[in-house]
This record gives C-alpha cells, sequence and structure tokens, in this order.
C-alpha cells in the first residue's frame, strides 16, 4: 500500500496506493513485472480440515516473545531460511507471488509467441506474441547494436542552437519520448471529473535532487559519472570526449536538480497542480513555447493546463537559453541511449545494470531475459496481457467473494468514522459523504481496453516498444478535456498491489493480490481479515490520510475540514510522524532514519486499515458465534489476524537498497510496518497479554488513534 504515482509524471495524482513497491534509481519505460492470481476467499468463515488453520505456525519463533518483537516473531525463521535470490534486491511475501505470477505470465507469453503467426491477425494473442518473441531474439538484437537509435542522435548532433532543442523537444515528445520534464493528462484537481493537461518535473539520473548535493553520495556520483561516459564510449565517443560529456550532463542535471522538489515536497497537492493559461506558461519559460508544444501534441488545452512545478520550469527555460549546446547534446545523447539500453545489444543493457542494478542497488546478478522481457511487454501491453491472464486465472465467483468482503470493511470504516471521538459533527457528514462516493474496482476492468492502431512485428524489439510508447502516450493525451472515466484502472489485473486514487475517489484491488497470504478461501476469517482485509482497508484508510484527506467526494482538491477538526488530526499524525522517524532499520548504520513525513500517507493508512479490519473480523465473529472463542492451532481468532497481518510484511532487504527506498518510498520497511500499527492499537496488546512497558505497547502519551 503505497502512494505512488501512477504515471511517470505522477499526472493527477491518480495517487495511488499501492501495497509495496520498491523504489527506483530511474524510472523505467516498463512497467515492474506484476504477479499472480489465486481464487479469492470468502468472508465467511470457510470449512477448515481438521481444525488447522492455513497458516504454518511452525515458521513461528518460540525464542522470540511477541510482545517484544512482533515480526521477529513471525518472520524471523522464514527470513533466515529464505535467503535473498541474486538477482532480487529484496524476498519476501510480495516478491514470492510476484514470482508465482511471473511463471504464469511466462507460459502465457510463451504460448502466444509460439502460436503468433497463426493467431488471428491484429489479436492481442498476437501483438504480445510477437512483441515477446522480437524481445527474446537475442541474435537479431545484438546484430543491431545501437542501430536503432542512430537516427535520434543523428538528430541531437544536427542541434545549433536552443531554438533546435526546443523544436527537437517537441517532435521528441511526439513520438513517445520524454525528457527533461513528463506530460500526460490527469483530473483536474479543481473540476476532478474532467482531464486536463499536466507537465511534470522530470529529467533527473539519480534517484532525487539530494543526490547531487549530499556528501555521503559522493561515491555514487563518481559512479554516475563513470556510467554515464561508458553509456557514451558503447556508441563510438571516444574516452576522452565521454568524460567531458559526463562532466558537462552532471553539471546539467545538478541545475535541473536544484530547482526540483523534494520527494516529500511532492507529497503536497499544491506542489502537484499549478493552473496556467498558455501565455501565463509562456512567461514562465520564453523560450519555449507551449502553444507550439501542444500543437505538435495534437492536443488542445481549452482554459489551460497545470504547469505543476514553476520553479523547474524556469530554470529548464534558463538552460535552454543560456547552456551551451554542446551540454544539450550531451545531456540529450546520454539519455536517449541510456533510456533505449534496455531494448538494445547486451553491452548496453549489461552497463546500465552494472549502475542502477548493482551499484545503486546492490543487486549481484541480473534477472534473466525471460524476465527482462515480459517486463516490457507488461509496461507496452499490461492491460492486453492482463486480458489474458484473468481469462486463465481468476474467476467471477473470486470477484463476488471479494466484493462481499469489500464491502464488510467499507461498512466498518464508516461506522469508526461515525463513532469517532475527536471530530465534530460537521467534519464527519463531509467525511461520510465522501466515503458514500467511494468506488470499489475489483479484479479487473469491466471493459478492456482496445489495442486498435498498436503495429508489432516478429523481429524489431526495439521498434516494438518505440511503437507501443508512442501509441501509449497517444492514448493517454487524447483523454486531456474529456470527462474523467471512474472506471479505468491504473493498475494491471496481474500486478500484485492495491490503490487509491484521491482524484477519482476509488479503490482498486487487482485480481493477483486476491491469492495467499492476502486471501484465501480455504482460511478462516481471521486470516482473510488480517490479510486482504487490512489491505482494504488500507486503501479506504488513504482517502482519510494526509494527502487524500485534502480531496472530496468528488475527487477535488478542497477543504471539507473545520479548522479545529484539522488541528486535531495534524496533531495526531504528527504522533505518528515521529513514531516512524524513531526507527532506524539497518543494522549498524544508526544514523539512517525512517522519513516519517515521507511515509506518513502509508503510515496513516496502514494504522487505519488494521483497525478498520479488526472491527470487520469483530462484527463478521458476531456473526458466527461458535468461531468467536474458537483456537486454531492454539491460537484465537484476534491472535491468527495480527499473525498474518505480519506475515504480509515478512521479507529482507539488501542495504544498498534500503538506503534507497529510505531516500526515496513512501513505504516504511516491511518490517516495520509489521509492528507500526500493532504497537498502536490495545486489542494488539490484549490478543497477546503484552503488558505497559513492552517494546510493542507504545507508551499511552505516545500511541496514535486517528481513524
Amino acid at each position: 500500500m503505497t502512494k505512488q504515482y501512477l504515471k511517470p509524471l505522477a499526472l493527477a495524482l491518480a495517487v495511488s496506493v499501492a501495497l509495496s513497491l520498491s523504489a527506483c534509481g530511474k524510472q523505467e519505460d516498463a512497467a515492474k513485472a506484476p504477479a499472480s492470481v489465486a481464487p479469492a476467499a470468502s468472508s465467511t468463515t470457510a470449512a477448515v480440515d481438521a481444525g488447522k488453520s492455513i497458516f504454518d505456525i511452525s515458521e513461528l519463533d518460540p525464542n522470540i516473545k511477541a510482545c517484544q518483537d512482533f515480526n521477529g516473531f513471525v518472520n524471523a525463521k522464514w527470513v533466515a531460511a529464505n535467503p535473498i535470490p541474486a538477482d532480487h534486491t529484496s524476498w519476501g511475501a510480495f516478491n514470492k507471488l510476484a514470482e508465482d505470477s511471473l511463471n504464469t505470465q511466462h507460459a502465457i507469453v510463451e504460448s502466444a509467441a509460439k502460436n503468433a503467426a497463426t493467431a488471428k491477425a491484429g489479436s492481442i494473442e498476437q501483438k504480445i506474441g510477437y512483441l515477446y518473441h522480437s524481445g527474446m531474439d537475442d541474435a537479431a538484437i545484438e546484430k543491431a547494436g545501437f542501430d536503432p537509435i542512430k537516427p535520434k542522435l543523428d538528430a541531437i548532433a544536427a542541434l545549433k542552437n536552443g531554438s533546435d532543442v526546443a523544436d527537437y523537444l517537441d517532435k521528441s515528445f511526439s513520438s513517445g519520448d520524454m525528457q527533461i520534464f513528463q506530460f500526460g493528462a490527469g483530473a483536474d484537481f479543481q473540476h476532478a471529473e474532467k482531464q486536463i493537461a499536466y507537465t511534470f518535473q522530470s529529467g533527473l539520473g539519480l534517484p532525487t535532487k539530494d543526490y547531487y548535493t549530499d556528501p555521503k553520495q559522493a561515491d555514487l556520483r563518481k559512479a554516475y559519472l563513470d556510467y554515464i561516459a561508458k553509456t557514451l564510449e558503447l556508441t563510438g565517443v571516444s574516452a576522452d570526449d565521454a568524460k567531458k560529456q559526463a562532466d558537462q550532463v552532471m553539471a546539467f542535471e545538478t541545475e535541473l536538480a536544484k530547482a526540483s522538489l523534494a520527494p516529500v515536497e511532492l507529497r503536497t497537492p499544491e506542489n502537484q497542480y499549478h493552473f496556467v493559461t498558455v501565455k501565463e506558461a509562456d512567461k514562465v519559460t520564453p523560450h519555449f513555447s507551449w502553444e507550439k508544444f501542444f500543437a505538435a501534441q495534437g492536443v488542445t488545452v481549452d482554459k489551460g493546463f497545470s504547469l505543476s512545478q514553476p520553479k523547474f520550469f524556469a530554470e529548464f527555460d534558463k538552460l535552454l537559453a543560456k547552456a551551451p549546446i554542446a551540454q544539450w547534446q550531451a545531456y540529450l545523447r546520454f539519455h536517449t541511449i541510456d533510456d533505449a539500453s534496455p531494448y538494445l545489444s547486451k553491452a548496453f543493457e549489461d552497463n546500465k545494470f552494472a549502475f542502477y542494478g548493482k551499484t545503486l542497488s546492490g543487486q549481484p546478478e541480473q534477472q534473466p531475459r525471460w524476465k527482462r522481457v515480459l517486463r516490457a511487454v507488461n509496461g507496452s501491453m499490461g492491460e492486453a496481457l492482463g486480458q489474458l491472464y484473468v481469462a486463465k486465472e481468476f474467476t467471477p465467483e473470486a470477484k463476488a467473494r471479494a466484493q462481499e468482503l469489500v464491502d464488510n470493511v467499507r461498512n466498518a470504516l464508516k461506522a469508526r468514522i461515525q463513532n469517532l471521538d475527536w471530530m465534530s459533527d460537521e467534519t464527519k457528514t463531509k467525511a461520510i459523504a465522501k466515503w458514500d462516493t467511494f468506488l470499489p474496482k475489483i479484479g479487473y476492468p469491466d471493459k478492456w481496453r482496445e489495442w486498435t492502431g498498436l503495429n508489432v512485428t516478429g523481429d524489431n524489439y526495439y521498434d516494438n516498444i518505440q511503437a507501443a510508447s508512442k501509441f501509449n502516450y497517444e492514448y493517454d493525451i487524447a483523454k486531456i478535456g474529456k470527462p474523467t472515466d471512474r472506471k479505468e484502472w491504473g493498475m494491471t489485473p496481474q500486478t500484485v498491489n492495491a490503490y487509491y486514487n484521491p482524484t477519482d475517489n476509488t479503490i482498486n484491488f487487482p485480481a493477483a493480490i486476491l491469492q495467499p497470504p492476502f486471501f484465501d478461501a480455504k482460511a478462516d476469517d481471521a486470516i482473510n481479515y488480517g490479510g486482504i482485509g487490512a489491505v482494504i482497508g488500507h486503501e479506504a484508510s488513504h482517502g482519510f490520510d494526509d494527502e487524500g484527506s485534502q480531496f472530496d467526494g468528488a475527487g477535488n482538491n478542497v477543504n471539507w475540514w473545520t479548522k479545529d477538526d484539522r488541528a486535531k488530526f495534524d496533531a495526531r499524525t504528527a504522533k505518528l510522524v515521529q513514531q516512524f522517524n524513531d526507527y532506524t532499520p539497518i543494522k549498524d548504520k544508526p544514523d539512517a532514519h525512517v522519513n516519517g513525513k515521507l511515509t506518513l500517507g502509508e503510515n496513516i493508512a496502514d494504522l487505519g486499515g488494521l483497525n478498520v479490519a479488526y472491527d470487520a473480523l469483530q462484527t463478521a465473529l458476531k456473526k458466527n458465534p461458535e468461531e468467536a472463542g474458537k483456537k486454531i492451532d492454539g491460537y484465537t481468532e484476534d491472535q491468527r489476524f495480527f499473525l498474518n497481518w505480519a506475515r504480509v510484511w515478512r521479507g529482507h532487504t539488501r542495504e544498498k537498497q534500503e538506503l534507497l527506498r529510505l531516500n526515496t518510498d513512501p513505504h516504511a520497511p516491511t518490517a516495520l510496518r509489521a509492528i507500526g500499527a500493532p504497537s498502536n492499537m490495545e486489542a494488539f496488546a490484549t490478543a497477546f497479554q503484552c503488558k505497559p512497558g513492552d517494546a510493542m505497547v507504545r507508551p499511552a502519551d505516545k500511541q496514535v488513534k486517528i481513524w
């Protein structure tokens, strides 16, 4: 559950709230590889064979006390027995599900590739088959080298001044290539029923602006310089010239970084939306014509658009006017090669992995080629692959069972809001009005996207990726000026995740997450409510976290709080910020703290979601009183509820990746998510008979209670 921007441009902030996403140093064109699905479980207690729970208690560590280290009690043995594979930066419940799903998807794309020539012409099966086959054709890719990008490099070499650069960017964007900034459609923060154009800061090769100035990142900056130079050398640039160009690129990006906002700042809605007319935008960037840009993209922006970070775009314009053309060429040349590297010959792919995989993230080995190509298929035609995936893996019955659980947890949230002792009736009324307009979406879209117009062949990987990039870009910007479609999905069905979108007030649960350990048809209520129930509660709670609470039920960024209630809310969330600020998750690195402000939205959602799911479990047990006092494997329903919550977050991460996530990821480390919310809940202390002073019982004055 994380608040992640669904689109690279974080566009309107179809801010998603996904369960767990790893941070990456630089966004790739391809989406992350999703995961598989199993039939969903009923919200009513299922028959449990011989009184046995689906939860394996042999994984619990009797040498660790639940009241002192609940994550260790539940997960330490599993972590010790399951080392991180060499081609991963972390390993845990999510990774395991993703691997299972990848195997399912692998079978689908292999079959599609085998039968592509005889498949129905223009069908998604044929397009996916050709795309995957072209990506697996090592010989053809190796033979092509970097020939596919030579026309782009030639165009960059021909640039003579800033005006040429502006024209180049206009044309480049229209082909689906984004450099310097990002552009696309999103719901208008003030009129969410309509889609408008958004521009958003981008252009950096390092994870955040701080990496360009922080003394602690000096070695990484040197490694990045070496990577830039090596990338340029692979296209025939001499070593000396490559080094000079690398220095130019670093200096250029450093200027962009100074004008960029940090991840914490980008969580504020006013830093995501800045509506201007075209004329007003042109005053910010007098050397870059937005009218010409929009004309080149074939879109009309009507009254205006969101120039989301004006300071950044002012710096972009300054560079257009004053940066030497050679510096612009070096920057554009490097990023063109870097963006294309995953789809070029082995030397380019290995070079990129050496920096972003090994050096930045600490991943020892690159994933096998089929996984890398499958990731590209998901990034290019993810929903189409999801259509084939759902037909194979997800039943209508599973969807109906999930809907029942969603309804139960949502009702528990409503009751919790109504019974808050710190919120006024005036604000409660508006909170319930927002709750009333939640739109839950389960499994997969009601209407599948059309892929007519995307031409894919079986023998040119790079061209296929480019064609898909252009096709998806045009699909996105075609929404500008049109009504917002609340039924559209921002995640593929095969993604093991879930999200909330504040600008359309939807909670979304892809098919792939409706499987163990989240959801199991053979499990008792406690397991399901501690898993998928808490996920549902998490996503619904995002509608009322520090960011989601600034949007109303229609998706508009408006204040629906009384001044006094907002002050009370802020005081409560400040305690949660401090709780997570105090955590130091990396052994032997006491200075590496969690960023409580960056992770606040997810932490609010974890706390609210777990409380709401617990309430829903109690309601379910009242309907089945014979289950309420029953023990399975010696554990009560309440205990198993919390046990499964912790099991969901089991896992461990390589140190470099953990450090990267602390700087970039709006989620706290998984081990802390396992304990953060329960340590604030009296229900947990009661369930495990914990006493004041135990590590899992936060002092009364520090306990956080929000929703």
